[in-house]
């Protein structure tokens, strides 16, 4: 058994490294490589920590692949008390391994156990082990373009306890791997939209800033109305009025306003409601550098409608991990009510901000802002 030791400002914690003795051999593992989909296989290893208000964080491990024993009462089975991050590890072109802004998703991830009333991880333990896990499991980071390693680290309540007076005491912290191809496949392909009348994503106090399966469950009857509809994604209004533009499925929002050297963006303001994506931060950071003011504010549904009619609006994108950058080329809604956005293709300034994210994350144009993190194994 191998032990690293990870320092923190507060403490000390050992990580025990256990390598699986039964890796998925190196021919199954290209060919799973070659056609990887999105979360349907893992990587060999995973890293497993605990928490209890006694020991704080123990019992680091990097271990096999494979079940956690979790018992029946478990409160995470029960009153859903688990939040969860999505992020992703790449190759470079001269073969280091980096990720996009780790810290930021430690950082956020402990804004969400703050709200789901669970425990901080330090923000060092949280980038370690997703280094560890990338570093065992190097040789499943994709090599083809387009193609990542996406990281899910997440934690769950496991106090064995039916009762709702108090939160968990006891917690599993977790990260798994799996490879991923490229969102497009088949080349950028925009999607259709359905603004719901029936569902809200979150509510002002609840937990839509915070990034926890509850939120995601809930949303799976809206999302099948949208399917039912002929659409691809959700477009979330707000909760109160049913009437600002907040969300679309899990990702943020972009709208174009004006061509050429008039192209301005806007993006629903955080109000608490809505997730604080990272690559809704970098792209405001990103676009004032490459000419495209941007500014965060608020949109209705009836707004957006009118504006694309008139042809101020001329292009709108969801942005987030799984997609960087997805063009939205129509709208769908209760009555009938549809309109297209633009010509419904791909417009140039999504395109152009998706060229310089996609270049930032994969070694291809430089990186100023300090946003890609080496893995290092040392």
């Amino acid at each position: 058994m191998i032990r690293e030791r990870i320092r923190t400002m507060s403490s000390t914690l050992d990580f025990d490294i256990e390598l699986s003795a039964r890796r998925v051999p190196a021919a199954e593992r290209e060919a799973i490589l070659a056609n990887p989909g999105w979360g349907q296989h893992f990587t060999d290893h995973m890293i497993a920590i605990s928490y209890s208000p006694d020991r704080g964080w123990h019992d680091a491990k990097l271990q096999p692949y494979g079940p956690i024993p979790l018992d029946p009462s478990s409160q995470v089975l029960h009153y859903a008390q688990e939040i969860f991050e999505g992020m992703k590890a790449y190759l470079q072109p001269d073969g280091t391994l980096v990720m996009f802004r780790p810290r930021m998703n430690a950082a956020r991830f402990n804004r969400s156990a703050e709200r789901m009333a669970m425990p901080t991880l330090p923000e060092e333990v949280f980038v370690r082990a997703l280094e560890l896990l990338v570093g065992a499991d190097r040789d499943w980071v994709p090599t083809q373009e387009g193609h990542s390693l996406y990281l899910r680290p997440f934690m769950i309540a496991t106090s064995r306890a039916l009762g709702v007076q108090r939160p968990s005491q006891e917690y599993l912290f977790l990260v798994i791997a799996s490879p991923s191809g490229s969102y497009y496949s088949g080349g950028i392909k925009p999607v259709t939209v359905w603004a719901s009348d029936d569902y809200t994503r979150a509510a002002p106090g609840g937990t839509g800033e915070a990034k926890c399966g509850g939120n995601y469950a809930a949303s799976f009857v809206a999302q099948a109305q949208a399917l039912e509809a002929g659409c691809d994604q959700v477009v979330w209004l707000d909760a109160a009025e049913r009437r600002w533009v907040e969300e679309v499925g899990s990702m943020n929002l972009f709208f174009v306003h004006g061509s050429g050297a008039q192209a301005r963006l806007m993006t629903p303001a955080l109000t608490g409601t809505l997730l604080p994506g990272v690559t809704r931060d970098s792209l405001l950071k990103l676009a004032p550098d490459l000419g495209l003011p941007v500014e965060e504010g608020r949109i209705s549904i009836d707004e957006w409608e009118r504006a694309c009619a008139d042809g101020e609006i001329t292009e709108v994108f969801g942005c987030g991990t799984a997609a960087i950058i997805s063009p939205v080329g129509g709208v769908k809604g209760a009555g009938g009510r549809a309109w297209t956005i633009g010509d419904g293709e791909p417009g140039p300034v999504s395109m152009r901000l998706r060229e310089e994210l996609i270049g930032i994350q994969y070694g291809t144009r430089p990186d100023p802002y300090g946003w890609i993190h080496e893995i290092t194994s040392d």
